[in-house]
């Protein structure tokens, strides 16, 4: 699979954006010379233990240099109602389309536009946010999403700018003809001050697999804000990996929230640097699997100064012999004192087929700090059941009240207005398609 890889860039060279950027050509270089070297992530390496990219090899993935032609669609699917004003991004297969898209009037200090554009408007700001990102080059995927990042989206927030609108990008994978792999790049940077909500829907067209290799970098600057949430909805044979790497400087804070119940294979991945005094970070998620998909939520964040906070908890629940895995990690680092981190992980397993593999961990190396991490796992409360079958409810909606309740209770957490409906129907529409005996 890494010639197939080393192919695809040979293939795109002379498509990809930012072609006159010398700086950019030599990271897509060290990027792609880093993936060859090391190939597809392995369970030997610790940070994928549980979670094997075979199944990906088994797919023979294109790539090409220009869009493809597209299934016609007459708008993108929202997860916010008509009546809400918000700005909309959309992509399909990696690719922007603006016919689809909508910016709505935006206030001073505040500019949406794709990675391509940006790279022709402002290649210098461009280079001033993309060079520290060398470092993740020692992580294979993406160094492979650095050789061949194509497009993605890119918010700019200036100093005090509060966006009053949500920011919607939506993500359409397998329109194509053949199966295709794509590496979007996106770029998150609030400086001093600012605020913004962005929603980020992954949904899908048509019937062929797809690859979705994304990095998504953020920057949350002083005393900014960031409400971060995702669904993510893919086809049932795609695979999806996503990185996020953020940084919340002092008194900022960052919230995140993601909720998985599509991908035959999926990966999610959040690394959260704690920078400034004061920094808050919220990290929750939920999914809902089943037959034989898997789902593999993995976080660190790192404390790094004193009087941080991190409060992070993930839902989940698997059906069938669906596998799912939590990898969790809290590092205070030397000095970070008065450090209050909490992680939980807490799963239904609805089949003696489903399995779970969780792994939170507490590294510290201050003395006065208050953390705590714990995973439970198990079938739906008995009593519980028994309960509401006592009053005339059938089983299997009883069953479902009780996952809905499950899981409700972190949607309820969302602070964007009319999201957390969206999420409780694709919980819903979950549900409807199970097992009348699960």
């Amino acid at each position: 699979m890494t010639e197939a890889f080393n192919e695809h860039f040979g293939a795109l060279r002379d498509h990809l954006p930012g072609q006159n950027l010398s700086w950019l050509t030599a990271l897509r270089q060290r990027g792609l010379d880093r993936f060859a070297k090391n190939g597809l992530p392995t369970p030997r390496m610790e940070a994928w233990k549980y979670t094997s990219l075979r199944p990906i090899e088994k797919v023979d993935f294109a790539a090409e240099g220009v869009p493809r032609a597209c299934i016609s669609i007459d708008r993108a699917p929202s997860l916010l109602p008509e009546a809400t004003e918000s700005h909309r991004l959309v992509f399909v297969d990696g690719h922007f389309r603006s016919d689809l898209s909508r910016l709505g009037e935006l206030p001073e200090g505040a500019r949406i536009t794709t990675l391509g554009e940006q790279m022709v408007d402002d290649p210098d700001w461009l280079h001033g946010h993309l060079d520290h990102l060398e470092a993740p080059l020692v992580q294979p995927m993406l160094a492979l999403n650095t050789a061949m990042m194509m497009n993605g989206f890119v918010l700019r927030l200036a100093r005090g700018t509060v966006l009053p609108h949500p920011i919607e990008v939506i993500h359409l994978g397998g329109a194509g003809d053949a199966p295709l792999a794509y590496h979007p790049r996106n770029l998150v940077v609030l400086e001093e001050g600012s605020q913004a909500t962005l929603i980020e829907h992954c949904s899908h067209l048509g019937e062929q697999p797809y690859l979705s290799n994304s990095m998504t970098e953020i920057s949350v600057a002083d005393g900014a804000t960031l409400r971060h949430y995702k669904l993510q909805a893919d086809a049932l044979n795609a695979f999806h990996l996503a990185t996020v790497k953020a940084e919340v400087g002092r008194d900022a804070t960052y919230d995140s929230f993601c909720m998985t119940t599509g991908a035959r294979l999926s990966r999610n991945e959040v690394s959260v640097r704690l920078s400034g005094q004061g920094a808050d970070c919220h990290l929750n998620g939920a999914y809902l699997v089943r037959g034989e998909q898997h789902c593999d939520n993995t976080t660190v964040v790192d404390h790094l100064v004193p009087n941080t906070t991190c409060r992070e908890v993930f839902k989940g629940v698997v059906d069938d012999k669906a596998r799912a895995v939590f990898q969790g990690k809290l590092k205070v680092h030397r000095d970070a004192q008065h450090t209050n981190g909490h992680q939980l992980s807490k799963v239904l397993l609805l089949s003696d087929r489903a399995e779970i593999n969780a792994k939170p961990e507490l590294e510290i190396y201050a003395d006065d700090v208050v953390c705590s991490h714990g995973a439970t796992a198990g079938d739906l409360d008995h009593d519980a059941l028994f309960y509401l079958r006592a009053r005339g409810i059938p089983e299997a909606a009883a069953r479902s009240m009780l996952i809905e309740a499950f899981l409700g209770e972190s949607v309820d957490q969302i602070a964007a207005e009319g999201l957390c409906p969206a999420l409780m129907a694709s919980i819903g529409h979950w549900l409807a398609g199970s097992r009348g005996d699960y």
